[in-house]
């Protein structure tokens, strides 16, 4: 991958009740084999996270009853739960954060990887992660084969409603060091874009991804929950 301009939609996550909903995601999408993270368990979970392209589609699954997640599911139901982007400088991250007085609720710095998960609360919509990888190309969340079990495609997007969409609009861009569009609905990022739209409850609403080698059909959708994923 070469070298960003701004930040990047690298990872989008979905909380799911069951592990039927990782086999639904997989045979729907004809997505490959997924990786399964142990270290998901420090937050209640189980998982199976997807490559497409060099981007990444996650299921978690609450295991434990204090899990975030089941709090979210308890509340919402499954749905979009948390969206992840690669920036180029963690530090300023850090930096651009704090200064907007935006917890952060974990931190982790690694040989291979820097991230930092914000709080949903304090950011609205969804729960945010801003990661720098080493080197940029790579992605510790991925599994350590990921590259071979990647289909062809990406992640084009996502939207989110809100009450006040012009309003997270500007949050979300605040906290991303982007700019908003000139109809105030939409950031764009160096590569797709997060668009904000108009709802009673706010949370993430659609995922946009890119499938052209998808067996069954050159556009589709799937229903998760409160999410529809398009390609």
């Amino acid at each position: 991958m070469a070298s960003m301009h701004g930040p990047r939609l690298r990872q989008l996550v979905i909380a799911a009740k069951h592990n039927e909903t990782i086999d639904l995601l997989r045979e729907t999408l004809q997505l490959g084999n997924p990786f399964v993270d142990p270290g998901v368990a420090e937050f209640g979970l189980t998982n199976a996270v997807f490559a497409i392209g060099d981007q990444f589609l996650e299921v978690v699954v609450p295991v434990s009853p204090s899990a975030p997640a089941k709090r979210f599911i308890d509340r919402a139901g499954e749905g979009g739960y948390m969206a992840i982007f690669q920036v180029d400088s963690i530090e300023k991250a850090r930096e651009r954060i704090d200064a907007l007085g935006i917890r952060r609720v974990w931190d982790i710095d690694l040989e291979d990887i820097a991230a930092s998960h914000l709080h949903p609360a304090d950011t609205g919509g969804a729960i945010m992660s801003l990661d720098t990888p080493k080197p940029v190309g790579a992605w510790r969340w991925g599994g350590p084969d990921w590259a071979k079990h990647s289909v062809t495609g990406g992640i084009r997007g996502a939207a989110v409603q809100s009450p006040s969409p012009e309003a997270l609009a500007a949050r979300w861009a605040s906290v991303l060091g982007t700019e908003i569009d000139t109809s105030g609905e939409s950031t764009e990022l160096a590569q797709g874009n997060i668009r904000f739209e108009q709802g009673y409850n706010e949370g993430v609403t659609q995922f946009h991804l890119e499938l052209p080698d998808h067996p069954k059909q050159t556009s589709g959708e799937l229903q998760i929950g409160s999410l529809t994923l398009k390609w």
